[in-house]
C-alpha cells in the first residue's frame, strides 16, 4: 500500500513538472512573439515615418519644381516688346508689291510709305526693322502665328479685325474708289456692283466690300494683276485705295481706266498686333512712336512723299 501511494506521488510530481515545463515554453514563446510584435510595430512606425518623410520631400520638390515651372512660363510669357528689345530687331509684314505703299523701286529696293513708318517705329523703339514679304492672304495668318511682330501694310480697320486683333492709332486715311474701264457706264454707284465681277485679294476690305454688295470676287496675289483683269476686260471693276488709282495713273498715264464712285467715308488704317497682354506695351510703344512722327511732321512729308497729299490726317 505504501509503495502504491508512492508511485501515486510520483506520477503526480511528474504531471506537475511536465505542466510547468509546458507553461514556461508557452511563456518564453508568447514573450518571443510579443517581442517581435513590438519589433514589428517599431519598423512598421519607422517605415511609416520614413514615407511620410519621403513624401513630405516630393511634395517640397514638387513645389519647387512648380515655382520653377511657373518661372519659366513667366518668361515664356514675357512682354513682345522686351523680346523684340532683346533680340535687337523687329519683324514686319508687308506685301511689297502694292505701290505707294510698300513696293520695289527700279533698283529693287523695297520702299513705300508703309516701310518708311516701320523704319521710324523701329528706330523709336531702339531696334531694326526686319521685312518679310508675302501675299496679303498669308500675312494675317502669319501674325496670328508668332512669325511676324507686327505688319505694316495699309490694314483698314474693321469690326471683325477688331475684334481678332488689337490696332495701334490710325496713321492713314483713305477712301474706297470703284476702277472701271474708261468706257464702262454700267456702274455708278456702290449697289451697281450686284451682279458684277471684281478682283482683289480675297481678305483684303476692298473684297469684303465688294461682296457686301453682291459682286463675285475673284482672288489675286497682287495690284498689278488686278489691274491687268481690268484692263483686258475679264472683271468689270476692282476696289481699292483712291490713293493707290492716282498713283499707279502717275504710273500708266496712258491706263484706260477711272473712278467711278468713290466711298463718302475713309478707311482707317493702323497697325495689327496679336490681342492680350502680351503685346499691350508693344502697341503702347507704336502708339508713342507714331504720336512723335506725327507730331515732328514727318508723317506728313510721307504722305505727301508717296501720296502727293496728306492723308496722315482725318478730314
Amino acid at each position: 500500500m505504501k509503495k502504491k501511494i508512492t508511485a501515486i506521488l510520483m506520477a503526480c510530481i511528474m504531471l506537475l513538472a511536465m505542466a510547468l515545463t509546458g507553461c514556461g515554453k508557452d511563456s518564453s514563446q508568447t514573450a518571443a512573439s510579443g517581442a517581435e510584435a513590438e519589433s514589428g510595430e517599431e519598423a512598421t512606425a519607422a517605415d511609416t515615418k520614413a514615407e511620410a518623410e519621403d513624401e513630405a520631400r516630393t511634395e517640397t520638390e514638387a513645389g519647387a519644381s512648380a515655382e520653377d515651372g511657373t518661372e519659366s512660363e513667366e518668361g515664356l510669357a514675357e512682354d513682345l516688346l522686351s523680346r523684340i528689345q532683346e533680340k535687337g530687331e523687329i519683324v514686319v509684314a508687308m506685301e511689297g508689291t502694292w505701290a505707294p505703299w510698300t513696293y520695289h523701286d527700279e533698283s529693287d529696293t523695297l520702299v513705300g510709305y508703309d516701310v518708311e513708318i516701320a523704319k521710324l517705329i523701329a528706330r523709336k523703339l531702339g531696334v531694326e526693322a526686319v521685312f518679310v514679304e508675302g501675299e496679303w492672304d498669308g500675312l494675317l495668318a502669319g501674325l496670328d502665328a508668332g512669325r511676324y511682330d507686327i505688319m505694316v501694310n495699309g490694314v483698314d480697320i474693321t469690326p471683325e479685325r477688331a475684334a481678332k486683333y488689337d490696332f495701334s492709332t490710325p496713321y492713314a486715311y483713305n477712301r474706297t474708289a470703284v476702277i472701271v474701264k474708261g468706257d464702262n457706264e454700267d456702274i455708278a454707284s456702290m449697289e451697281d456692283l450686284s451682279g458684277k465681277h471684281t478682283a482683289n485679294t480675297i481678305s483684303s476690305t476692298y473684297a469684303e466690300v465688294a461682296e457686301q454688295y453682291g459682286a463675285e470676287v475673284t482672288g489675286v496675289d497682287d495690284l498689278n494683276q488686278t489691274f491687268e483683269l481690268l484692263l483686258s476686260g475679264r472683271i468689270d471693276a476692282t476696289l481699292n485705295a483712291e490713293v493707290t488709282y492716282y498713283d499707279y495713273m502717275k504710273a500708266h498715264p496712258d491706263a484706260d481706266i477711272r473712278i467711278a464712285v468713290l466711298a463718302p467715308d475713309a478707311n482707317q488704317a493702323a497697325i495689327p498686333v496679336r490681342k492680350g497682354e502680351e503685346s499691350a506695351s508693344l502697341l503702347e510703344a507704336i502708339n508713342n512712336a507714331l504720336a512723335e512722327i506725327a507730331e515732328s511732321g514727318e508723317l506728313s512729308a510721307l504722305s505727301e512723299k508717296y501720296f502727293g497729299i496728306d492723308i496722315s490726317k482725318a478730314e
